[in-house]
């Protein structure tokens, strides 16, 4: 540490000392936020208050040009990095402690550092907070391709990079470790990477054009989504135990909607057939995931012109749920007629 960051460093700690000696648990500081002839940059990141009164130490100044803030992270917001719920997650795995009002602070602090190790090394844990980045990614798209400012087309586009490669990283069971450099930087280094994603980044920066970057967009997010499919835990799988008697009470659910696609498809009435067949494929598609079926694919038979086909399609995935449901000895209940049903049910 160089001269003038130690003193500013002994300056904080004598403001906790002094004025808020049970208010303020930890100072913490973290490398990565000044320029390299900044020769007081570094001293501190923030504090950790004990209670509301230790906020009140917070302080924005500027020496000589350089900016310093030295902010609050409560305990709850610490927790959020070890889960990776919030994107500093170098602030809390290479954070240094300055000072700490107690061993049991430091202790604790040490503890939520082991929890974020612990996170990253889970497979399951780190896929499923990169298909997070990924949907926050794909929101900001859904706006930005309707937006006509270029700033905030190239806002936009600046986002949904970032979030993607902090999916990439998380999906390397890593964080991003420094705040100076492009990311690509440290995608570089990173053991797996999507197919052109540093170039796809490195163009989105580059261009100027609204359209060109909409385009780029469009790659690098599908690139992604790719990239994260392909690599879906093994562990989630195969910790999956479908109860197929769930899948025999969605089937007795949804075969209503069967029946009224069969009825519409055989009178033509498409406007009737295409509001059934939408909820039913959103419906295949969660069950899908649930039970580890085939892709059913039923709306891309949709045809105006031709509802007879759409019909046997609809029957071929229906058949195929009912042999999942069979061939797994579960039963589903059915009754010829109200009679049986009351007999049987009293």
């Amino acid at each position: 540490m160089k001269p003038m960051q130690r003193e500013l460093t002994a300056w904080a700690i004598t403001q906790i000392q002094e004025k808020y000696p049970e208010d303020v648990a930890l100072l913490i500081g973290v490398s990565g936020h000044s320029l390299e002839n900044d020769c007081h940059g570094e001293c501190f990141d923030y504090f950790v208050p004990a209670n509301d009164n230790g906020n009140n130490l917070a302080q924005t100044f500027i020496i000589d040009g350089v900016g310093h803030d030295l902010y609050p992270r409560s305990w709850q917001r610490i927790e959020n990095m070890a889960d990776l719920n919030d994107d500093f997650a170098f602030g809390l795995a290479d954070a240094k402690i300055l000072y700490c009002r107690s061993e049991a602070d430091r202790r604790h602090f040490i503890e939520l550092r082991e929890r974020l190790m612990t996170n990253l090394k889970d497979k399951d844990f780190m896929f499923k907070k990169a298909l997070g980045k990924l949907d926050t990614a794909m929101e900001i798209y859904r706006t930005m391709i309707f937006e006509a400012s270029p700033y905030k087309v190239k806002m936009g586009a600046g986002f949904i990079v970032h979030y993607l490669a902090i999916a990439v990283a998380y999906i390397n069971g890593t964080y991003f470790k420094q705040r100076l450099d492009l990311e690509t930087v440290e995608l570089a280094q990173m053991k797996e990477i999507p197919e052109h994603f540093i170039n796809l980044y490195e163009e989105i920066v580059k261009a100027t054009a609204s359209e060109e970057l909409k385009t780029l967009c469009f790659n690098i997010i599908s690139t992604v989504r790719g990239f994260i499919a392909d690599r879906r835990p093994l562990k989630a799988e195969a910790l999956k135990q479908p109860n197929y008697k769930e899948l025999a009470a969605w089937y007795e659910e949804m075969s209503l909607t069967w029946r009224r696609i069969y009825y519409h498809c055989n009178t033509g009435d498409y406007q009737r057939v295409f509001p059934d067949a939408l909820r039913l494929q959103h419906e295949l598609n969660i069950i899908k995931e649930e039970f580890g079926l085939v892709e059913m694919d039923l709306l891309g038979s949709f045809d105006i012109r031709d509802l007879n086909g759409f019909k046997q399609r609809a029957e071929e995935l229906e058949n195929y749920i009912l042999s999942e449901i069979e061939g797994h000895d579960v039963a589903i209940n059915r009754y010829d007629t109200l009679e049986q049903f009351l007999a049987e049910n009293r």
